[in-house]
């Protein structure tokens, strides 16, 4: 059962231009362009690049939880929700839905959001990015039969880093990605949790399909925009 629950959350089409994405963001990082909105990080170039890296690969990789029983469960299909293809794997002898956390969009965000909290004391400004866009998300966020709870993915991109800005300027960067990629997944699969029975999905991962894109481009797209155009690169917050 373990291995079946290991697949792409997205088709390998959309996998593919995410995948794109990160060559183009490792080129702009080599020559510099965007090594600026990394520093705001606390990341160089080199750490950047693994961040994606970690995020693209660990979606494959889902951790199994528990099993919710479901009578119903769909099997190797393409569910589409907004523009987006979200795969359903194809499974046999499966016992309900598999509750997992996924590696790429949930192990790995929560980390790197636990250190840049830890790095800038950013308490009470990223509680309250967390809590705004978690409830903005979760008005967003949608069953879907086979995947489980999905969120528009362009949308939170918008609303993260215009709070962030709005929250602080300086901080604008730690703050997007700390907002967009926690509020993510606690507005959209935290908070839906009791909504997953009964969907038919063989595989529901927190950070994964229905939500994987769109913490990935939160997460790292609304960085980039707010880091572009920080004054400057913060030290501790006062």
């Amino acid at each position: 059962m373990h291995s079946q629950a290991q697949y792409l959350p997205i088709t390998p089409g959309l996998f593919a231009i995410l995948a794109l994405a990160f060559v183009a963001l490792i080129i702009l990082i080599q020559l510099r362009i965007l090594r600026y909105a990394y520093m705001k990080l606390g990341l160089g170039p080199g750490m950047a690049m693994l961040l994606l890296l970690g995020s693209l690969i660990g979606s494959y990789f889902n951790i199994p939880v528990t099993v919710l029983p479901d009578q119903n469960i769909r099997s190797g299909e393409v569910i589409d929700f907004f523009g987006m293809q979200y795969v359903v794997p194809l499974v046999e002898h499966w016992p309900g839905t598999v509750l997992a956390v996924n590696v790429g969009g949930a192990v790995i965000p929560t980390i790197m959001s636990t250190y840049l909290v830890l790095r800038y004391q950013l308490w009470l400004r990223a509680t309250i990015a967390v809590i705004v866009i978690a409830l903005v998300i979760h008005a967003m966020a949608t069953p879907v039969r086979g995947v489980g709870i999905a969120v528009p993915v362009f949308a939170p991109v918008v609303v993260t880093a215009i709070l962030a800005f709005l929250l602080s300027r300086e901080y604008a960067a730690p703050l997007a990605y700390i907002g967009g990629s926690i509020g993510t997944l606690i507005g959209a699969d935290l908070m839906n949790l009791d909504r997953i029975n009964g969907l038919g999905a063989p595989v529901a991962s927190i950070g994964g399909a229905g939500t994987f894109d769109g913490i990935f481009l939160t997460g790292i797209l609304a960085v980039l925009l707010a880091g572009i155009a920080a004054p400057s690169r913060p030290g501790l917050a006062r």
